[in-house]
């Protein structure tokens, strides 16, 4: 593996959009969190010990997506318009899928992504007692595939 021990400058900045238009900006991101079948059923029926997880997770991703330029130091913060947060069931996992629009100088991809990143990591959270094995570890549960769908920049 390539280690990065001869980058030495330290530099980083933020990318200068003052010269960009303002255009309307939409990203869409999804990422997979697999679960045990039990856990799963729990968090359909609503029996989870720590309440309704993918309300909780929505939230989260909301907050997440607002908050991205805190958490991401060269993203530029940015007015939202609109975030969307989605859950599906497949086979052994859970779905989510973030949309985040807005109008301004610079894309929304990473809010996307940082949305779908945390809203699998609550969803993780929520449920880390019912996943974990007598020995403590988590030998099905796993977060995959966090990706950006689609990018939209225009009308």
């Amino acid at each position: 593996m390539a280690k990065f021990s001869h980058i030495t400058d330290g530099k980083a900045q933020m990318v200068d959009i003052s010269g960009k238009g303002e255009v309307v900006r939409e990203a869409t991101a999804a990422g997979k969190i697999f679960l045990r079948p039990e856990t799963l059923t729990a968090i359909r029926e609503g029996t989870v010990v720590k309440g309704n997880v993918l309300a909780t997770a929505r939230v989260a991703a909301t907050l997440a997506v607002k908050n991205t330029a805190t958490i991401i130091p060269m993203c530029h913060a940015i007015p939202i318009n609109s975030i969307s947060v989605d859950f599906t069931e497949g086979d052994g996992y859970i779905e989510a899928n973030v949309v985040v629009k807005m109008t301004g100088r610079t894309g929304v991809e990473m809010e996307a992504l940082t949305g779908v990143s945390v809203a699998l990591l609550t969803v993780w959270d929520m449920v880390k007692s019912a996943e974990k094995d007598k020995d403590g570890q988590y030998p099905v549960t796993r977060i995959e595939g966090i990706r950006v769908v689609e990018k939209k920049k225009g009308k």
